[in-house]
């Protein structure tokens, strides 16, 4: 079976070879640690996520590369803004991150290297650049030179002249031309560093990911997929290609995938907004499960709206998925080809989504398809055991559904009453309809 991929760097989607027969690495762009993640923040790393499931179906071995970006200028001007330590701040976001991922059942990345873990390595990168010529030191900077490069625009599209940008490159008198950015800069004033041969100081943005992937798959090692936001393309993207392709006899990276941003209500989320959606108040209100169907419903490539419809619609996906689910105990799973090609087609979920709807229903006539719909929940991150509950409990909630009727035939309504209540504190919610009550698991 084939994957393909829509390669940022050709601009078409192609079928995905890796250099090695049955070995993939790759890397994603996680969060910088100084805010609570945002729904944005979510998409990315499901993105990721998906990707990771359907390599998993198609090798044997899997390299996943998930970073934590904790040395940054946010992190350092938010410690100072709530007075607490960076090392404090960092540690707080980053367990709400990985905390938030875990309920979003986004699987484990076999590495989640952090920056300050990696100083030595970035350190030795940079050296490597220096030596290369693709380096200069200027007032106690290391700044790479746009000079030496001469592919830079590939990913992005943008030529040299485009750099020159009043609003984006401010000229800084260290820099011997305006396009070069920083790989070292000194740390002033007391502020978070580390001894380097170029003084006292900490990195660039752009040099961490790219001294991270380095250090894990080898520095002659091509990476086979990259991936991130489509905010990242320019100039991150671009400058970790320009970095990694001048300390390397290799090419940097072969395929590139990167995601739309997810709009509230078709507006770009910020604070000045008040419409940042932190991951931890929505799954305060939904099951993790509805988000993340949420999250899969539009195209990664495609801008997300994150609108009340959006919730709504997961919601009934949600409760059609768990109305087939939901009365099985067995744990029987079968392999479906057909599912696993939407996912190999450039990860369609949309199409993917449908498709298990269809299986949804038709299991209600065919219980002999249940195996496959399960499989392919859990190979989305669905937890089918999620969509059900365990015999046990299912045993008491329809014990409970009867002897509720009952109390409503025998006219008692407070008794009536009374068992629909303890059934809400077991998120569980009864509909009165013309094929009698029904039950679901609560939202």
């Amino acid at each position: 079976m084939n994957l393909y991929i829509y390669n940022t760097l050709t601009n078409k989607k192609e079928q995905f070879i890796p250099q090695n027969d049955n070995k993939v690495n790759m890397y994603v762009c996680g969060p910088t640690v100084y805010s609570e993640p945002h729904i944005g923040n979510a998409r990315a790393a499901l993105v990721g996520d998906l990707f990771f499931r359907t390599l998993l179906e198609l090798y044997d071995d899997v390299t996943y590369i998930r970073n934590l970006t904790d040395v940054d200028d946010k992190i350092i001007e938010e410690s100072k803004k709530i007075n607490i330590p960076i090392n404090s701040l960092t540690q707080n976001i980053t367990k709400v991150y990985q905390s938030n991922m875990l309920k979003l059942n986004m699987l484990q990345p076999t590495f989640e290297p952090k920056v300050t873990d990696n100083i030595e390595n970035i350190i030795e990168t940079i050296e490597k650049i220096i030596e290369k010529k693709s380096a200069y030191v200027s007032d106690g900077h290391v700044v790479f030179d746009m000079n030496s490069f001469s592919s830079y625009g590939s990913l992005s599209g943008k030529i040299s002249e485009d750099l020159i940008d009043g609003a984006r490159i401010k000229p800084e008198s260290y820099k011997k031309n305006p396009k070069d950015f920083v790989l070292w800069k000194p740390s002033l004033g007391g502020s978070l560093g580390w001894d380097s041969p170029w003084g006292y100081g900490r990195p660039g943005w752009h040099i961490e990911c790219t001294s991270m992937i380095k250090s894990i798959i080898g520095n002659d090692t091509t990476l086979d997929i990259h991936g991130g936001g489509n905010d990242l393309i320019f100039p991150h993207h671009e400058n970790e290609i320009a970095q990694g392709s001048c300390c390397s006899s290799s090419d940097y990276c072969n395929f590139w995938f990167h995601n739309g941003i997810v709009l509230v209500d078709r507006k770009k989320m910020s604070k000045s907004l008040g419409n940042v959606i932190l991951v931890s108040d929505i799954l305060n209100e939904l099951n993790p499960v509805i988000v993340r169907i949420a999250l899969m419903s539009t195209h990664y490539r495609q801008p997300l709206n994150w609108t009340k419809d959006t919730i709504n619609n997961s919601k009934n996906i949600f409760d059609k998925i768990h109305s087939s689910i939901n009365h099985d105990t067995n744990d029987d799973e079968h392999r479906d080809i057909d599912f696993i090609k939407l996912l190999c087609d450039d990860l369609n979920t949309p199409n993917a989504i449908q498709y298990i709807l269809k299986q949804a229903k038709d299991v209600k006539k065919d219980k002999s398809l249940l195996p496959k719909l399960k499989y392919n929940c859990n190979l989305i991150g669905i937890k089918s055991n999620g969509l059900r509950l365990d015999k046990l409990t299912t045993d008491k909630v329809e014990l409970l559904v009867k002897q509720r009727e009952i109390a409503r035939k025998n006219k008692d309504f407070n008794q009536a009453d009374q068992i629909r209540d303890q059934l809400y504190k077991m998120n569980i919610v009864l509909e009165d309809t013309s094929d009698g009550v029904k039950w679901k698991i609560k939202h």
